[in-house]
């Protein structure tokens, strides 16, 4: 036989998870993976390899959630879109494998297609504790040295197209946010982050004063004291910044955590986190620590393996105890399936405006895609959403000032011979085999399914999940000569930096005003059953018409609106509604954008759906990799405007009409011609 190192082509963005494994494998769109089905191949220049030398080793108190948003705040800085990522040097061994796969899951928000690792000895003893037979270890090791790409001590330095280095002696306690997963921000510095932007957002004219400049220095609050009847403790740390609005109401304000979650991706199949996690509440409960009522808490583990060693180490009670109980093992609330907050919170949140956060363990923070209703999102390792569940707010420094009473993070952080003693003790390699052993056998629901005869999908009218899509109605088995051309396109947005996927094709809730809530419910769909757009992706009805529809979009045609609006006519209107009008009166439609559009994960709804609306080009001043191939594969047209222009360099608003010349084959610029007069390529 032969042997030759294991590759992966997939369609879901923490394909790059393998990465920690030595195995080269990155997410492709569905759109890119639908048609490799069909025989066709996936495509892509040959890379850039961007080098970065890890040194040293993590200090006590830091986590691998800590070192990723620190490594994912310098490779966003340095611009690795399109390129490979390649970590060497001697800080190498000091990483866990799932550290590294926590590296490697994050290539996506970095912006390069892969983050790899090279394989070496720590490599072989995961592949060994995970159950792989001997075999396969020993042919790992043997291929892997005979073409040099084991990586020890001796190894040579390979050549890169860039370098970056980081000593991991200077990683320290980290967040990200509040809406991008590359906007790290020192635990030290999490609360006058927090103050400024909240100033930013609101204005100080809204805030009864409230100045950022309050939040330089923070005495210590005063201990809270409890009212007893289940009510929150009154706040004592109001006299250093005054946020409130209206009067408070015990706890509830600018700045309150209503969302805690410890979710299933990126972090939550990394023992270090999750025992540190488990460790963090047990020490907690023993003080007496309790979670600030108001915030809503869950733990979605990455595996059942991950829940079988938190049982082994006695630590699902004491977690469960702040009210991080198991919801499930699927995408929770990073994809904004974290559920309604309870009543009395919610309106409390509408009549004030007020502007509250959550904090989670995931990769992915964008605006709207938590939650409707929490305006500020923040991702944290696993011990620290805890810790923030007790805190009950973002403008308190947990560093310094107590958590509850006279109790300080620093009293309950669990030192890391303390996780690692823990680790030896609950996690063993029998875990694995039994718990993957039967992964493909599934439950009884599931083996209860019905399964329809025939060849063909027998597609239900009556559904409101799954409907026959329209992209081939009118397809004929020949390919058009080319491109048909296009004039007269009028823009439909005009939007700014960094629009995510998440801003073009939400995954989140679907509200009961919007188009796609009208539609469910003419469909006899009750609110309490709407689900997310992420669980109604097989239905084009409700995609198409939740398309842009991000409720913190800003639309530069309606510059004092918020959600999926545009202006047609001189009046305001939802996109979905001016784009019926704009496809029966024959007007192709297209989008302006900054840089970085479409970044964040590979949703090839987020081409699909503005195909469907009928936008037919987007003028852009950069593209995430994934967004811009499934773009192509809806033959939709990304166009990039020249080096350094922009749609306001160029003195374009979005009310001009727009001319494309023919696409030629081969082109690498195309003339574009705007009714104002202006042209470029």
């Amino acid at each position: 036989g032969q042997a030759f190192p294991d590759t992966l082509v997939g369609t879901d963005s923490h394909t790059t998870m393998v990465n920690g494994l030595g195995v080269l494998g990155w997410g492709v769109g569905g759109i890119e993976a639908e048609a490799a089905m069909l025989g066709q191949p996936v495509s892509m220049l040959v890379p850039q390899v961007v080098g970065f030398q890890l040194t040293g080793a993590l200090p006590e108190g830091s986590t691998a959630t800590d070192l990723v948003l620190t490594v994912t705040q310098m490779l966003r800085e340095r611009g690795v879109v399109g390129k490979f990522v390649e970590f060497y040097g001697a800080g190498l061994p000091n990483l866990p494998l799932a550290d590294r796969a926590t590296i490697g899951n994050m290539s996506p928000e970095m912006g390069a297609t892969c983050a790899i690792f090279p394989v070496d000895a720590e490599t072989l003893r995961y592949l060994e504790f995970s159950g792989r037979p001997k075999e396969r270890i020993e042919l790992v090791e043997a291929y892997c040295r005979e073409q040099g790409l084991f990586h020890d001590e001796s190894s040579e330095e390979a050549s890169y197209s860039d370098t970056l280095e980081l000593d991991l002696g200077d990683v320290e306690p980290s967040l990200a946010g509040p809406k991008r997963p590359q906007d790290r921000v020192a635990l030290s510095d999490a609360a006058r982050d927090f103050c400024a932007e909240l100033e930013e957002r609101v204005g100080p004219e809204e805030l009864n004063g409230y100045d950022a400049s309050a939040a330089e220095s923070f005495p210590a609050s005063d201990p809270p004291t409890n009212n007893g009847g289940g009510q929150a403790p009154k706040p004592g740390h109001h006299h250093r910044a005054d946020v409130a609005v209206k009067e408070r109401s015990e706890g509830l304000d600018h700045g309150a955590v209503v969302i805690a979650a410890i979710t299933s991706c990126t972090n939550t199949s990394n023992p270090s986190v999750m025992i540190g996690a488990g460790l963090l509440a047990k020490k907690a409960v023993e003080a007496g620590l309790e979670r600030k009522p108001w915030v809503k808490t869950s733990l979605a583990p990455g595996s059942k393996v991950v829940t079988d060693y938190l049982e082994r180490a006695e630590l699902i009670e004491p977690l469960s105890q702040l009210g991080f109980d198991l919801v499930g093992y699927g995408c929770t609330t990073c994809i904004g399936n974290s559920g309604p907050l309870p009543e009395e919170v919610s309106k409390e949140i509408e009549e004030r405006d007020l502007v509250v956060c959550s904090v989670l363990s995931g990769n992915r923070n964008f605006e709207g895609r938590i939650h409707p209703e929490v305006k500020m999102n923040y991702l944290a390792s696993p011990p620290l959403c805890v810790a923030y569940a007790l805190a009950g707010r973002m403008d308190i420094d947990i560093v310094t000032e107590p958590l509850q009473g006279d109790v300080y993070l620093r009293d309950i952080w669990p030192t890391q011979q303390e996780v690692n003693e823990m680790i030896e003790r609950a996690i063993e390699s029998d875990m694995f085999r039994s718990s993957y052993a039967e992964v493909f056998e599934g439950d009884e629901n599931w083996n209860s399914l019905e399964i329809p005869e025939g060849d063909r999908y027998a597609w239900d009218e009556d559904s409101t999940y799954v409907k026959q899509p329209p992209y081939f109605e009118g397809m004929t088995a020949e390919a058009p000569e080319r491109f048909e051309q296009i004039e007269g396109a009028r823009a439909i947005a005009v939007l700014g930096d960094s629009v995510t996927t998440d801003h073009i094709s939400p995954a989140g809730a679907i509200k009961k005003d919007s188009p796609a809530g009208q539609y469910l419910i003419e469909h006899g769909v009750e609110p309490r059953d709407f689900n997310s757009y992420g669980s109604r992706r097989g239905n084009h009805e409700v995609m198409m018409r939740g398309t842009f529809a991000n409720i913190r979009l800003r639309n530069l045609l309606v510059p004092d609106t918020e959600g999926g609006f545009t202006k047609k006519d001189g009046e305001v209107k939802p996109i979905y509604d001016a784009a019926v009008e704009y496809r029966e009166e024959g007007t192709p439609l297209c989008v302006l954008a900054g840089k970085e559009y479409g970044s964040g994960s590979s949703r090839d709804w987020a081409a699909k759906g503005p195909r469907l609306l009928g936008i037919r080009f987007a003028i852009a001043e950069s593209y995430e990799r994934i967004h811009r191939s499934n773009l192509v594969g809806m033959g939709v047209l990304p166009l990039q405007f020249p080096d350094g222009e922009s749609a306001e360099s160029l003195g374009l608003t979005g009310e001009e009409s727009f001319d494309l010349a023919p696409l030629e084959e081969g082109a690498k610029t195309l003339k574009v011609t705007a009714s104002n007069g202006v042209e470029f390529d």
